[in-house]
């Protein structure tokens, strides 16, 4: 009986030393995982933070693209209107220079009058403009 005691605690230690062991080789490829998994994780956020500058910056540059676009087109619209009313009033000031000085030209001068000749200074004036004459008239002499 005695040798069968002993055998049976040689077993139960040899079966704790097992588990022991095993339990070690578990926690071992545990903490293991566990270092592959956090690395893996790390490089799947830096992968994740990448992609998302790379995306950030691929919207910006649409934003740019897209604005500068917006931009050129007010530009070319508002030169259009730009011209328009340029010719518009072009035509609207041709129309007005034209009828003041057909409507509104007056005339100013003097003259002075000697024994042979006539000395004579006109100012027209039609709108904007001025003319201005100035002539020596001789009187014919007769002998």
């Amino acid at each position: 009986p005695k040798c069968e005691n002993q055998t049976m605690q040689t077993w139960r230690i040899q079966a704790w030393w097992r588990g022991t062991l095993v339990r070690r080789t578990l926690l071992h490829a545990a903490l293991r995982v566990w270092i592959i998994q956090c690395w893996w994780r790390k490089v799947l956020a830096r992968l994740l933070e990448k992609r998302r500058r790379i995306m950030l910056e691929l919207n910006s540059r649409e934003m740019r693209a897209s604005v500068r676009l917006q931009a050129w087109v007010r530009m070319w619209l508002v030169r259009q209107q730009y011209c328009r009313v340029l010719n518009a009033v072009r035509t609207i000031q041709i129309c007005w220079r034209w009828h003041s000085c057909h409507t509104r030209g007056f005339f100013r001068g003097n003259y002075e009058i000697t024994e042979n000749q006539l000395k004579l200074q006109l100012d027209i004036f039609l709108g904007s403009q001025i003319c201005r004459i100035t002539d020596c008239i001789p009187f014919p002499i007769k002998n």
